[in-house]
């Protein structure tokens, strides 16, 4: 947990998406984290963090349901939501805080 408390406690806002490989709408969400890294770029880090694989750090942050994006900056949770979001939407969550 110690790398991922050294990502999220980075200057750089960073989207985590907790998910897991049996979530069909974990899936449905990944090319719209791609498309989102796609267009904001440098301005945020996407991490992916599958819970069956990381279950610490999904009990730490109380993630109930799949998938929960939470939006970390300077360590301090800015933004979170539960559920597939479209990319606009959430281009608009994360530019609140780049």
């Amino acid at each position: 947990m110690s790398a991922f408390s050294e990502i999220i406690n980075a200057d750089k806002p960073t989207l985590v998406d907790f998910s897991a490989e049996w979530c069909g709408p974990c899936k449905m969400m990944a090319p719209i984290l791609k498309d989102v890294a796609g267009k904001m770029g440098e301005k945020v880090r996407i991490l992916k963090v599958d819970i069956d694989r990381n279950p610490a750090v999904a009990r730490f942050y109380q993630v109930q349901s799949v998938p929960t994006l939470i939006l970390f900056r300077k360590g301090e949770i800015k933004w979170r939501q539960s559920g597939v979001l479209q990319s606009g939407q959430l281009m608009q969550a994360i530019s609140a805080f780049v």
